[in-house]
Formats: structure tokens, C-alpha cells, sequence
């Protein structure tokens, strides 16, 4: 945690477990931090968490910023994250904080694991949650991951230290606690310290993929030389939209990877070229021939050259 020393750090609270756990290692390491918490109004027991969060606020001198989900609005979980980040993202740019604190751990990395695997995915896709991860304005950072959720209850209880437990979590309607009531952390009660090892291969497996990739950036154009791999230019492209706020699905890296031009939420052009990746805005702005044809000499792809007239591109040949 000693990056996070001279940060601005923003922690996701949520009164459970993980999070209460996270809070007082942070100020075990005297490390500076605030809190946010979402009530989504689905409980009785959400006020309790929003006041407990308060009441720690109030004894450890943290801002703490609350935000209810609308009651007229019908919950699913994807709205929930999606509420969720903007949220944070704007408290964020409001507040001027630098890294986003998550508490999640090992048995959400693995659950995570076997759901992708149970679709068919590949190691990036596998692997998903990282320990740091670059935004446009911001990083998140999951100091967790290495703890598992007995780990992180027993360091509570050894302390006497109160949380709460969302019993939501345990309906297996979700698709996440379906798995994680009858596979994640079972086989994670029994093999964790292997499931660690694995991901810390896994993780160096995906290092050595992009080994060799260079990255160039002008203004919100980038363009990675890389080798040429679908899978890492997959990778690549995810890992751009990601810190541009876009999450893609596998259906869409699909037609990424056959297409080679395309146009993201209608936002994002990217375009992938036997050796190099160029991921810039959707622009309609006019050019002129002579423009086009420069463009075309330089290879530079149908889709990204109207963004180029609009900023000052100097990588001309």
C-alpha cells in the first residue's frame, strides 16, 4: 500500500466485510483516505451501513460522501455498477482524488474466473481483475486480492471490529453468487494458497504478451505497435476503452478483431492494421482531398483520419 502514501485516495465503502476490513488496514498504515457509499434502497439494513459509515467518519475525521439509488428506478446489477462508478467518478473530478480504493478480494477474482471460463474466454478475459488500473483521470487500485474472504472476516473478528453481512449476496439468482455459493469458495477453502500461485503465473503469462508493444499518444489519439496477436491486440483495445470508460463485451471483441474498423458506442474509432492499433473519437469532420490522400500514402485508417484534421498530427512520414 505504500503507493498510495503521497495519493489522494477515494475508498468504495459498503460496511461489509471487505470494505470495514480495508478501512482500518488503511489506517493501520496511516494512510490518508475518504469514503463513499451507495445506499440502493433494496434493504432496511442499507440504513444501518450508511450510519455506520457516518459514525465512522465522524471518529477517523473522513469526508464521506452518500448517494441513494432512485427508489422509481428498477435495480439489476449492471445498473448498480454503472450507478456506482458515476458516482465515484464524479466525486473524483469534483474533489480532485487520484486513486479509487476497491475492496475486492481472492474469492471475487476466482468467481470471476470460472464465470468467464464457464462462457469460453481467453487469458485476459480469464484473469480479469487486476491489482492497478490506469483511467483517463484516475487509477483503482485493489489492495485485496491476495486475501480471501475468511482471511478478511477473521482479521475483523480478531479485532472486534463491526460490519455488516448482506444477505442479498447470498441469492443465487445473481449469476455471481450462484457460483460463489456452490463452486468459488468451496474449491477456495480448500486450495487457496494454489489458486494464488496460479494467478501470479497467469499474470506473468499475460506480462509477456506485451513485452514487445510500444505506445504512441497525441491528444486522445494512441496508436500500440505490437506483434501482430489477435489476442494481445484484443487485450490492448480493452484495456484503452476501459480507462476511456467503455466495457466491451466478448461479442463486440469479436467483431472488433473482423471487422478491423469500427466505431465503439458510437464514440470511439479503432482500428487494427496488420502491426499497429489506432484508437481515437468518432469525428465527422470534413477534409479536404489533399488531406485524404496524405492519409492514404501514410496508411493511416479511413476511420481515424478525421479525428487527425482536427488536432495537430505530426507523425507524418
Amino acid at each position: 500500500m505504500e503507493r498510495l502514501s503521497n495519493k489522494k485516495n477515494l475508498l468504495a465503502f459498503s460496511a461489509g466485510v471487505d470494505s470495514t476490513a480495508l478501512f482500518f488496514m488503511l489506517l493501520a498504515k496511516n494512510i490518508k483516505f475518504d469514503i463513499a457509499i451507495v445506499d440502493y434502497n433494496l434493504r432496511e439494513q442499507s440504513k444501518e451501513e450508511v450510519t455506520y459509515a457516518l459514525k465512522l467518519a465522524k471518529l477517523y475525521n473522513k469526508k464521506l460522501f452518500v448517494k441513494e439509488f432512485p427508489k422509481e428506478e428498477k435495480f439489476s446489477e449492471k445498473k448498480a455498477r454503472d450507478f456506482r462508478y458515476e458516482f465515484f467518478d464524479t466525486i473524483i473530478e469534483d474533489e480532485n482524488y487520484q486513486v479509487l480504493l476497491t475492496a475486492h478480494q481472492l474469492n471475487d477474482k476466482f468467481e470471476w474466473f470460472l464465470m468467464q471460463m464457464s462462457k469460453g474466454a481467453g487469458l485476459t478475459e480469464l484473469i480479469g481483475l487486476e491489482e492497478y488500473e490506469k483511467k483517463d483521470k484516475y487509477s483503482i487500485y485493489r489492495p485485496l486480492l491476495n486475501y480471501t474472504k475468511e482471511d478478511l472476516q477473521q482479521f475483523l473478528d480478531d479485532k472486534d471490529i463491526k460490519y455488516f453481512i448482506d444477505k442479498s449476496n447470498f441469492d443465487t439468482k445473481y449469476k455471481r453468487n450462484h457460483f460463489r455459493q456452490n463452486y468459488s469458495d468451496k474449491f477456495l477453502n480448500e486450495y487457496s494458497a494454489g489458486v494464488k500461485r496460479s494467478f501470479e503465473y497467469l499474470d506473468k503469462d499475460k506480462k509477456s504478451l506485451l513485452e514487445d508493444v510500444s505506445v504512441v499518444n497525441q491528444e486522445q489519439l494512441t496508436i500500440f505497435n505490437f506483434n501482430g496477436e489477435e489476442n494481445v491486440a484484443l487485450r490492448l483495445i480493452d484495456k484503452e476503452l476501459k480507462q476511456r470508460g467503455i466495457i466491451i463485451s466478448k461479442a463486440t471483441r469479436d467483431e472488433i478483431w473482423l471487422q478491423k474498423e469500427i466505431i465503439i458506442s458510437n464514440k470511439i474509432a479503432v482500428s487494427i492494421t496488420p502491426y499497429q492499433i489506432w484508437i481515437a473519437p468518432k469525428s465527422t469532420k470534413t477534409m479536404t482531398k489533399e488531406f485524404k490522400e496524405k492519409c492514404r500514402i501514410n496508411l493511416i485508417p479511413s476511420n481515424i483520419r478525421s479525428y487527425i484534421s482536427s488536432i495537430d498530427y505530426v507523425l507524418w512520414n
